[in-house]
Formats: C-alpha cells, sequence, structure tokens
C-alpha cells in the first residue's frame, strides 16, 4: 500500500496508458473486438476507485499539496516530473475518473468503427487530463495540456457527425493556437528565474516562491504580457467570449462520449489553469484586468443562453448553455472572493455532472431517432415518461433549481460578487452590484430557453407518428443516469464535503491575489471545518 500511495498519481497518469497499449496487444493477439469495451471499462473503473484513495489526503493541506512525487526528468534543462494534488485540483481528478466509465458506457452499443483506436483515444485522453490536473512543472503541465488536443482532434475527426472533420480542425487550431503563446511565456519564465538567480526552472512551486520572496521580480507590463499569455490559452479553453465559436461545432459532431468529456473535463482544464496558475503567479495583473474578465463573462452569460434560445439542435442548444454556464464560473472567480472562488469551484463541479448527463440524455435519443432537432419530436414524454423524467430533472438542476447542484454554485458565485471589491464603486452606481444583477439575469434566460425545449419536446400529443415506437430506457441507460442524479441532488442538499476539502487551496490563491495588492482577506465562517 506505501507504493501505492508514494506513487499514486503516476499511477493514474500511466495505467490509461499501459490500458491503451493493452488493448492494442489484445487486439494483435485475441482479435475479439467485443472484449475492447469489457475492458476499457475494467480499466477506467480501476483508475475510478484508485483515485478515491485521494480523499485520504488530498486537500488537506493548508495551502499545500499531498501524494507529491517530485524527481528530475530533463536534468539539461532542470525540469522534473512533479505532481501533486490539493483542495483545487482534488474534486477535479475525482471527475475526470468518475466520468470516463460514465462515457464508455454511453457508446456501448454505437461505436462500430475502429472500436479499438475509439477505446485508446478515450483510454490516452484520460491521462492527459488527469496529468493536466496534477502537474506542478508548467513544462510538464503543457505537454500535458497539448496532449489532451490529439486523442479528442482524432474522436471527433473520425467518429463525429457530418461535419466532424470541420468541427475538429477548428477545435485544434483554436486550442493549438492559444497553446503557442503559452508556451512563450513558460520559456520566458524559466530565462528570468535564471536571470535573477542563476538557475533556470520550470517548477511552479520554485517559480512562486522566487516571486513571492522577491528573488524573482519582473516589471508590472511584464506580468501582464505573462498573464495574458497564460490566460489567452486558458479562455479558448473554457471557452470565454468571444473565444467560444469553436465549442459548438465540437459539441454538435462529436460522439456522445466525446460531449460528455469535452463538457464535463476538458472545459475545466482552462478555468482550472487561470487559478492555478495565472492568479498565484500574476496577481497584480490578474486584479488590474478583472473587470475586463467580468465584462466577457457576463456578455457570455448573456449571449449564449439568448444563442441558445433559437437553436433547432437539442445538443447544439445545450453546447450554447455550456458558454453561458462557464461565465457565471469566470465572474466567480474574478470576484476574488472566498464566496465567489469557492462557487466557482463548485460550479465546475456541477456543470461537469449536469451538462454531461444532458448530452447523455441527447445522445439516448438520437440513437433512436438519428436527429436531434426539435422540430422532430413532441408529447415524447407520453411514450418515454421515465426519459423525460430524467430530463426534467437534470434540465432544472442545469437551471439552478434549489435542491439542487446548481443553485449551490450560482448562488455562492453570485454573492461572491456581491460582496467583492473587484470592481469600482462610484457616486452613482456600485458596478458590483449591477455586474451580480446583470449577470442574474443569465438565470431566467436559461429557465426560458431549457423550460422552452422541454415543452416543445416532451409535453402535449404526439406530434410525429415516427415516434410513438420509441422505448424508454434501458436498464443501461437507467445505470449511466442515477448516479448522475444522486450526485445532483447530494451536491445539492450537502455541499460541505465538497467546499471543505477545497477551502483551504482555495483561500492561499485568494490571499495571495489580495494581500498582494494590500488589502484583506474576509474569513467566511460558513466554510469553517468542524
Amino acid at each position: 500500500m506505501d507504493f501505492v500511495s508514494e506513487n499514486l498519481l503516476t499511477l493514474l497518469i500511466l495505467l490509461p496508458v499501459f490500458g491503451a497499449v493493452g488493448l492494442i496487444a489484445h487486439q494483435m493477439f485475441w482479435k475479439q473486438e467485443e472484449h475492447l469495451k469489457w475492458v476499457t471499462l475494467a480499466i477506467t473503473v480501476v483508475i475510478f476507485l484508485l483515485s478515491l484513495l485521494l480523499l485520504g489526503e488530498g486537500g488537506t493541506k493548508a495551502g499545500g499539496f499531498s501524494f507529491v512525487k517530485n524527481v528530475p526528468w530533463i536534468e539539461a534543462i532542470n525540469t522534473n516530473y512533479h505532481v501533486g494534488v490539493d483542495g483545487l485540483s482534488l474534486w477535479l481528478v475525482i471527475l475526470t475518473t468518475f466520468i470516463m466509465p460514465i462515457a464508455i458506457i454511453s457508446t456501448w452499443h454505437a461505436v462500430e468503427k475502429r472500436p479499438l483506436a475509439f477505446y485508446a483515444f478515450l483510454l490516452l485522453l484520460q491521462s492527459a487530463m488527469i496529468g493536466v490536473f496534477v502537474s506542478l512543472d508548467l513544462l510538464v503541465f503543457y505537454l500535458f495540456f497539448e496532449a489532451s488536443l490529439v486523442p479528442m482532434f482524432f474522436l471527433i475527426g473520425i467518429w463525429g457527425g457530418a461535419n466532424r472533420i470541420y468541427a475538429a480542425v477548428k477545435f485544434f487550431i483554436f486550442t493549438a493556437v492559444g497553446s503557442l503563446l503559452m508556451l512563450v511565456a513558460i520559456i520566458a519564465l524559466y530565462f528570468m528565474h535564471q536571470q535573477a538567480t542563476g538557475v533556470g526552472t520550470f517548477d511552479f512551486v520554485t517559480l512562486l516562491g522566487s516571486i513571492e520572496s522577491g528573488t524573482l521580480a519582473f516589471s508590472a507590463s511584464t506580468g501582464l504580457l505573462l498573464f495574458i499569455a497564460f490566460a489567452l490559452a486558458f479562455s479558448i479553453k473554457v471557452p470565454l467570449f468571444p473565444f467560444h465559436t469553436w465549442l459548438p461545432d465540437a459539441h454538435t459532431e462529436a460522439p456522445t462520449a466525446g460531449s460528455v468529456i469535452l463538457a464535463a473535463v476538458l472545459l475545466k482544464m482552462g478555468t482550472y489553469g487561470l487559478m492555478r496558475f495565472n492568479f498565484p503567479l500574476f496577481p497584480d495583473a490578474a486584479r488590474e484586468l478583472a473587470p475586463i474578465f467580468i465584462i466577457l463573462a457576463i456578455i457570455g452569460i448573456i449571449y449564449g443562453a439568448l444563442v441558445a434560445m433559437v437553436q433547432p439542435d437539442v445538443k447544439r442548444l445545450v453546447a450554447y448553455s455550456s458558454v453561458a454556464h462557464m461565465g457565471f464560473v469566470i465572474l466567480g472567480m474574478f470576484s476574488f472572493t472566498e464566496w465567489g472562488m469557492q462557487g466557482a469551484l463548485y460550479q465546475m463541479l456541477n456543470h461537469g455532472i449536469s451538462t454531461g448527463a444532458l448530452f447523455l440524455l441527447v445522445g439516448f435519443i438520437y440513437e433512436r431517432r438519428h436527429t436531434r432537432e426539435i422540430s422532430e419530436f413532441g408529447g415524447i414524454a407520453n411514450v418515454m415518461p421515465l426519459y423525460a423524467t430524467f430530463f426534467v430533472i437534470t434540465a432544472m438542476s442545469s437551471v439552478g433549481l434549489p435542491f439542487l447542484n446548481g443553485f449551490v454554485g450560482e448562488f455562492m458565485i453570485m454573492i461572491g460578487m456581491w460582496k467583492s471589491s473587484i470592481l469600482a464603486v462610484t457616486a452613482t452606481a456600485n458596478w458590483n452590484y449591477i455586474a451580480t444583477m446583470a449577470a442574474g439575469t443569465g438565470v431566467i434566460f436559461a429557465a426560458v430557453y431549457l423550460l422552452w425545449m422541454i415543452q416543445r419536446v416532451f409535453f402535449g400529443k404526439v406530434t410525429n407518428e415516427k415516434n410513438l415506437g420509441l422505448t424508454d430506457l434501458t436498464p443501461r441507460e437507467i445505470g449511466l443516469m442515477i448516479p448522475l442524479l444522486f450526485l445532483m441532488v447530494f451536491m445539492g442538499v450537502y455541499p460541505r464535503p465538497f467546499l471543505d476539502r477545497s477551502r483551504d487551496a482555495v483561500v492561499a490563491i485568494q490571499e495571495r491575489v489580495v494581500k498582494q495588492a494590500g488589502g484583506t482577506v474576509e474569513v467566511v465562517e460558513t466554510f469553517e471545518k468542524e
């Protein structure tokens, strides 16, 4: 057990890779494609169970990392394999390992073309995503960040819809180009540290320590440029308005498993990167540019909701809802309050669960009718009552109905923005209040577009004879939805276990940003651990 504890994060990264290699070997010797999905499912279940061991220590050290592994890798440039987990990354790693078995089962009967490559790409994608959330060396982080592009590119490009090539190329170009500037900034930090101390490093903890001690210092303009270089890569990944245009196409054309993973995990790599690297390394730039990010977040919330209202395709509607939901996450992060930042992290998890579930449900109906056009449906609650029930509950979670998970995150974000001091207070207006109320309209719009879609798809008489023969959810599909629905309710009525784990890491980042500017950090007693 000591070996597992000491190398737990490495095992979580490498097991999917070994699994992909094992699939190839299995196919070479046994040539039984039916076994591939079972082997892949078994691998991902084992990885999920292993990830639960992180709960034993992860997120319990005030501002520190657990399960740390730091060994030399490329000594010529002082690059280490340095991984660790804290309250910020803990739940995102577990979300990644939790969602993968669900994604695999969701395509149980849908993958007929090149199943070996499909499941191998899923495993490689899982490895890269976990690597992103646990890497504490900037170069290693960048490599995992870029590596995640390749499997998703092929998942969309090979197993996607009619416009899959366009969507895959657009996804790849957007994210790859943005990441190049981040690489330049990482290299710049290396040489700046070398100039200041005589030793170059990509190590995040070392760089942060040098900046906090004043050993590594740079001008305000340099800090802004470095912040922007990192933030551009992460903003595209979120995606933050106006960098969102790749997302609806990618979601619409991706296979169900790809859409679920994209919504649940890949988008969170952007918001995670902002909180993990941008805020601690460049706190002055973060505060200076916060009003711009808040404005873009509010535009994204309202724009995403308004565009979702007019979508004829259910999957595209859910895709645009992601633009709005991730706008709320950005809003909470840049409030620089504990309420807002904790709410943002919680909303990352909520979005992954609720929107991932919506994409699953859209996939279920697509397998039956091979269409996602809203006009093709109507009254299907009469023939699929269980499906309709699950869909309505999930949609209410996405809207933010009290006692469901979405309410907690949005409520905390709104309070955090209301209490924030990041925006100016003038003689005529308190802009924090105005920003909060503007974002609040997004909640109303979300209720409008989701309830209107539900009314048209599920209620009334069956308007299309093709829908009369639809069958309700199978045991496999029910089994996929039950854990997601359980989390929607549990996280809505009892968020404390999640918030307690993340609090120390979030407050450490908040203190870094606020105190650097001479401010004070308010202690929120609601989140004090028992």
